[in-house]
């Protein structure tokens, strides 16, 4: 998941279960700030593992060391002792008032903790047992960017901070309203980008949607009587039930996938459905058979909602491995591409000829060529002369 996703939800946690504040309240620092900055920036920390590509020129770092001992259960413990004893010491040279350090180990923990399960519903994997183990357990529940889920977890802050000040009431309500009536148009247009098209009813509502949470509750003043507490903690509980519902709609794809590969005595080696944007309706089903990788784009809509006007058909996609040869064992004899496969889950190979040069592609088929225009997100590209001599090898339109 992206790191502002896991610093908006660690915030929230903060808000909703540990009494925290607004993060720049005008206000100087209190106790409720020092608790929310301590899940906040634990919720955020384990993605500091990615300063490390910024002093290096290995390009496997993100297969190899992303996700790691930053975001190890394991190592859990220590980080956030490391980070309670460093919050105590500043908290005492500026003379804030701080939570024990029993309370701020708890604090740093959450944050962490929060970080590391907003990563294992997504599908790039994360090594939760390193450095005991570097397998990368995935959960495929939510795609990596899910907008819906990130507003979900910020609105309602948002709302809490709106409505806390009586004074500054209709203000705040217009200033929300204003930056949050463009948004779904902005997004639409990212996804429209990707090839992950959102239609114009959805913008729509989404807009109408966005003005109804600003601007009602500002009406005779009803959500002034909404404790600030209480809007964080109806936020904390919608992201658990979009989570559930997500968790649901994975396992309907995944039966449905599971079904296909059956039917079709595709020799199954690997099954799995995976998110696939814009919506929860939308999953990536993905079948590993012996001679390449199949893939089923599914529209849940068309089971859970029979007769649905936006019904989508079934997309069917085969991704066959190229036929064996000496360039391509030489190419997957390279460190790098032994690490490649180590880390995909639905390895393709591919094979062309470009003038005399041998050229051979790898790509994990688990992250989606959303665009047919756009190549896979993870492409390891070899280039080998006549001889089979190694000319370049690296990420491909890296």
């Amino acid at each position: 998941m992206d790191t502002i996703t896991h610093g908006i939800a660690g915030a929230l946690i903060a808000k909703a279960v540990f009494q925290g504040g607004d993060v720049f309240p005008p206000e100087p620092v209190t106790r409720r700030r020092v608790i929310t900055w301590s899940v906040l920036l634990g919720s955020i920390f384990p993605d500091s593992d990615v300063l490390r590509e910024f002093f290096s020129h290995n390009p496997m770092l993100m297969l190899t060391w992303h996700r790691s001992i930053t975001h190890s259960l394991l190592l859990m413990p220590l980080w956030a002792v490391l980070f309670a004893a460093i919050t105590r010491r500043i908290c005492r040279w500026r003379n804030w008032d701080c939570p024990s350090l029993l309370a701020l180990f708890g604090l740093w923990a959450v944050g962490i903790l929060s970080h590391i399960f907003l990563d294992l519903v997504t599908t790039f994997g994360t090594m939760i047992w390193s450095p005991l183990n570097w397998s990368r357990p995935a959960w495929d529940i939510i795609f990596i960017v899910d907008f819906t889920f990130t507003a979900i977890l910020l609105i309602p802050q948002l709302l809490a901070w709106t409505y806390e000040d009586p004074d500054h009431l209709r203000r705040r309500a217009l200033i929300m309203w204003l930056v949050f009536t463009p948004a779904p148009y902005l997004i639409s247009r990212i996804a429209a980008f990707v090839g992950a098209p959102t239609s114009n009813n959805s913008i729509v509502v989404a807009t109408v949607l966005f003005a109804a949470l600003f601007l009602l509750p500002a009406v005779r003043g009803w959500g002034l009587r909404i404790p600030y507490a209480r809007w964080n903690r109806a936020g904390l509980a919608l992201a658990v039930c979009y989570l559930l519902c997500a968790t649901f709609a994975h396992h309907v794809a995944l039966q449905r996938i599971q079904k296909i590969a059956a039917n079709e005595n595709l020799q199954a080696q690997s099954v799995a459905a995976l998110p696939f944007p814009p919506s929860l309706w939308h999953w990536d089903g993905l079948v590993l058979a012996p001679r390449g990788v199949y893939e089923v784009r599914m529209d849940l809509s068309n089971s859970l909602f029979p007769g649905s006007a936006n019904a989508s058909p079934i997309e069917h996609t085969y991704y066959p491995d190229a036929p064996g040869n000496p360039f391509i064992e030489k190419a997957r004899a390279l460190p790098n591409v032994r690490k490649f496969f180590w880390f995909a889950r639905f390895p393709v190979t591919r094979f062309h000829k470009d003038g005399s040069e041998a050229v051979v592609d790898f790509f994990d088929a688990r992250f989606p060529q959303i665009s047919r225009n756009r190549p896979p997100s993870f492409d390891y590209q070899v280039r080998l002369s006549a001889d089979g001599t190694v000319l370049s090898q690296g990420w491909l339109g890296k």
